[in-house]
C-alpha cells in the first residue's frame, strides 16, 4: 500500500524545474532586495495602484535571530477596480488586493513576481463574465507595467 501512495505522490507533484508556474510572471533582475521592494512601491503608486498591504518574514526572522533572504509580498488595487469587481462578482473580490512578490536570491540581486490578474480573476469568470475579464485583462496590462517599471 505504501508503494502505492508513493506512485501517486509522484504522479500528482509536478517536476522541478526552472519554467515559471502557470499563471505566473516573473522578473528576475540586477537589483538588490531592498531596492527592488522600493521601486516596487513606487511603480505601484505611478501606475495608478495603491499598495493596500504589505507582509514578509524577513524582519520578524531577524528579530529572533534567523536570517532568511528577503521575501515581501505587496498587495495592490485600488478603490475603482474594488467597486468595479464588486459590480460582476462578489465573490472575486476575495482575491483583491493582487499581490507582488519580492524575493532575494542567492547571489544578493531580487526577482520580482506574481500571478497575472486574469490567472487570478479565472475561478469568478462564471459569475463575472465578460465585464470581470476585461477588468482582470485591464489589470493584466497595469500590473505588467508595474513590473516593467519596477525592474528597470
Amino acid at each position: 500500500m505504501k508503494a502505492l501512495w508513493t506512485a501517486i505522490a509522484l504522479i500528482a507533484t509536478p517536476a522541478l524545474s526552472d519554467e515559471p508556474l502557470s499563471g505566473w510572471a516573473s522578473y528576475a533582475t540586477d537589483k538588490s532586495y531592498d531596492a527592488l521592494v522600493a521601486d516596487t512601491k513606487d511603480a505601484i503608486k505611478a501606475n495608478g495602484l495603491i499598495v493596500v498591504t504589505q507582509a514578509g518574514p524577513t524582519n520578524a526572522a531577524a528579530s529572533r535571530g534567523i536570517t532568511i533572504p528577503g521575501n515581501r509580498v505587496i498587495g495592490a488595487f485600488n478603490n475603482d477596480y474594488a467597486v468595479r469587481v464588486l459590480e460582476t462578482s462578489v465573490n472575486a473580490m476575495i482575491e483583491a488586493p493582487i499581490r507582488f512578490y519580492v524575493t532575494e536570491n542567492e547571489d544578493g540581486t531580487a526577482t520580482l513576481s506574481y500571478k497575472t490578474p486574469s490567472f487570478v480573476f479565472a475561478p469568478y469568470v462564471y459569475e463575472g463574465g465578460d465585464p470581470l475579464r476585461e477588468i482582470a485583462e485591464e489589470l493584466d496590462g497595469k500590473f505588467q507595467a508595474v513590473a516593467e517599471t519596477a525592474v528597470k
